[in-house]
């Protein structure tokens, strides 16, 4: 996980964004532990309740739990979870984005899928 100190998303958030790479490249396994607060405040100099604040967005989430005076752990079925809020995410960002382009420069769905399909052969 890296922190960027200079970029202008919440330092909380690049935690949690951090640890959900983690859980869909799979370097945390569902029902796997994940470092504690402290670790992570230790690691980047932090303080404990900016660490805090990212895990409770994994909590909310129902994507790590606490197991009561042992820690954070993956939740089962985090990784599909995750998956798909990155997919809908990237839709939204990027396909829906590209197709309201695609439509003001006169594109049709299919000369879209084309470029895609001649950029695939490169």
């Amino acid at each position: 996980m890296n922190i960027n100190f200079d970029n202008d998303k919440p330092i909380f958030q690049q935690i949690a964004e951090g640890i959900e790479d983690a859980v869909i490249t799979g370097a945390f396994q569902e029902e796997s532990q994940i470092p504690s607060i402290t670790e992570i405040s230790v690691q980047y100099k932090i303080n404990p309740a900016t660490a805090l604040k990212g895990i409770n967005i994994l909590v909310d989430e129902n994507v790590v739990y606490k197991k009561r005076g042992v820690g954070m752990f993956v939740a089962k079925g985090a990784r599909e979870k995750l998956r798909q809020k990155r997919r809908n995410a990237f839709f939204k960002s990027y396909i829906e984005t590209m197709l309201a382009e695609a439509d003001r420069l006169g594109f049709t769905r299919d000369e879209i899928i084309a470029m895609l399909k001649e950029d695939d052969e490169k």
